[in-house]
């Protein structure tokens, strides 16, 4: 499983990918807004840092200006990948964008039906919302393992990025059930390496080297 952090927060960024942990990023208006920054410098400053896919979404609705909004978007960077909602006129533009060799991320998916729609519009990435569902007491994970499914039925060459995950099970169940990608906040993705054992493993470990009265150097 590949793993994107969903944030505008390049520090944020800079501090996951210095780790080894980031294969891209995904960025949206909300996060964009939060960040308080230009959005061409935030995405910019993104593509510098990951050589990933980094997602950034176009504002308007009708196929024309997506398509020349994502555009403007791609022009950033080479890296970037335009994000487009799941309409009728985002699925149009998508058909477009990807016929001309742009990667885009079709975004706000909540049904399998809508997934397979973005596959036949040529999608790169498909993000059903995971958290969002659970929010209305249905389960995100079975549309994940729904559009697996029709994927695999297919041959469809769309990723299934899981998104809105909201908890360490939402990434172990995605990446059991066959997620390509589950896009998550900085802190779930630190939270990943961290247990308890662990933490008493180490404390012990140290402890008892302390006891021995040695020094690697």
């Amino acid at each position: 499983m590949k793993f994107f952090v969903d944030t505008a927060d390049v520090a944020e960024i800079r501090e996951l990918a210095d780790a080894g942990l980031l294969d891209g990023v995904t960025t949206n208006p909300s996060l964009i807004k939060k960040a308080n920054r230009p959005m061409r410098d935030i995405v910019a400053e993104i593509c510098d840092v990951v050589e990933g896919p980094v997602s950034a979404e176009v504002t308007a609705l009708e196929t024309a200006e997506m398509i020349r909004e994502g555009k403007i978007l791609a022009g950033i960077a080479d890296n970037v990948c335009i994000k487009l909602p799941l309409t009728l006129d985002g699925l149009k533009a998508c058909k477009e964008l990807t016929g001309e060799g742009f990667l885009v991320n079709v975004t706000l998916c909540f049904s399998a039906v809508q997934a397979l729609m973005a596959a036949k519009a040529g999608a790169t990435f498909i993000s059903p919302f995971i958290g969002r569902l659970d929010d209305i007491n249905l389960d995100g994970m079975e549309l994940i393992a729904d559009i697996r499914r029709i994927y695999d039925n297919y041959g469809f060459d769309t990723e299934i990025l899981a998104a809105s995950i909201r908890t360490i099970n939402h990434v172990r169940e995605a990446a059991l059930i066959g997620a390509d990608v589950a896009t998550v906040p900085p802190s779930t993705l630190k939270a990943l390496v961290k247990h308890p054992l662990t933490d008493k493993g180490l404390d012990q470990f140290l402890a008892d080297w302390k006891a021995t009265g040695q020094s690697i150097a």
